[in-house]
């Protein structure tokens, strides 16, 4: 027997609750009531910090198309990659001893409240059984195969999408730049420009997603970003989900598109206003891809300098035919990591990068190009 369905599956739970494990437990044999020749009966429960000598928190009698199946459950709230490995563990003995001698199979399952795409592909490669409030469903058994697929609880979905924005963002960038070093919370905080209790807080996130390795202990304690390209991936899948830029489009007269981006840096740092040339620009700068780029976008940090800068491009403000685009950056942590190449400022290779995915045309693929022959993970 093999159910697949996608996110448009019938069976929805509500998002936003926050549910006890039994509450869990009941929702999940109602989606297991409602499949075709299913049968599912829950043989016990022991509440929280009740699962006396048999290590695990409920057990479900199930018969599916006739055959039986004993689905050993282990209840947790919240699972990220890092949690997988303490319940393959749990699960251990259970798969060691799966015949129960009354001719049944013991699968092992976890209920959740929320499990992150990334715990669930493991808990996938390792055939272990899975269900969270979201209606996420996996069991793979002799004979049977049950796969429900559906986006995210909102409050998981919520919790992942702050990492990828504001000063959080910050510190994230500062792991990808920096990805072969090891940091301490306060050196991390430092180089991102972020309070350390920021930094803490999104290396404990990270951990969770097991990305993350550490060595030494309490103060002296360092970690390193072990899988940059699971980060930045994590991070693209992010971009249609945080709130688009906000841009100021300019006409400048009179300049050919190839002085274009020498007049631009030489106006800004005239005036000394702090900027970030990025998008194709930047991009055909480090890894050059396209014949001629005849826009320019740029980071500038809003001030009197950078107005001033402006006015002495003569550039005027217009609605269609920029070749001037102004992303407006209030803070100096939106110009980390940018640097000087020949006479211009170029935001780094990472936030181009994220940046070109967002873009138009052929941004997506000079994105490519430029993870490959500059970023390299």
């Amino acid at each position: 027997m093999v159910i697949h369905c996608t996110a448009k599956s019938q069976f929805s739970m509500n998002p936003d609750q926050s549910l006890t494990e039994r509450q869990l437990l009941t929702q999940f044999l109602e989606v297991l009531r409602e499949l075709p020749e299913v049968r599912a009966e829950l043989d016990h429960f022991d509440p929280i910090g009740g699962k006396s000598d048999r290590g695990y928190d409920a057990q479900i009698d199930l018969n599916i198309a006739g055959k039986s199946f004993i689905l050993v459950i282990e209840a947790k709230k919240t699972v990220y990659p890092r949690d997988v490995h303490q319940v393959l563990w749990q699960f251990k003995e259970v798969n060691k001893h799966r015949s129960n001698g009354q001719g049944k199979e013991r699968l092992p399952l976890l209920v959740a409240e929320s499990i992150s795409p990334g715990a669930k592909e493991l808990l996938r490669e390792e055939h272990v059984g899975y269900f969270d409030s979201g209606g996420s469903f996996y069991l793979s058994a002799p004979g049977t195969y049950l796969y429900i697929d559906k986006p995210p609880p909102k409050t998981l979905a919520k919790s992942v999408r702050s990492l990828f924005t504001g000063r959080r963002a910050q510190v994230l960038h500062t792991l990808l730049v920096r990805h072969k070093e090891w940091f301490g919370v306060k050196d991390l905080a430092q180089q991102a420009m972020v309070s350390p209790a920021t930094a803490s807080e999104v290396l404990t996130e990270l951990d969770r997603f097991d990305w993350m390795v550490a060595r030494g202990q309490g103060p002296s304690k360092e970690r390193n970003l072990r899988e940059p390209a699971s980060l930045l991936d994590a991070w693209v899948k992010q971009l249609a989900t945080i709130r688009p830029l906000n841009l100021r489009r300019y006409y400048v007269p009179g300049i050919k598109p190839d002085v274009l981006l020498s007049r631009i840096a030489e106006a800004f740092d005239k005036h000394e206003a702090e900027y970030a040339v990025s998008y194709e620009a930047a991009a055909q700068r480090y890894a050059p891809f396209l014949s001629s780029v005849s826009q320019v976008r740029a980071r500038l940090l809003l001030n009197s300098k950078a107005e001033a800068a402006i006015a002495d491009l003569g550039a005027r403000a217009v609605n269609e035919g920029a070749n001037l685009v102004i992303i407006e950056a209030k803070l100096s942590g939106e110009l980390l990591f940018r640097e000087r190449v020949g006479d211009i400022w170029l935001a780094s290779p990472v936030q181009v990068y994220l940046d070109l995915l967002r873009g138009e045309g052929r941004a997506k693929e000079m994105a490519e190009h430029l993870r490959k022959e500059r970023i390299g993970f």
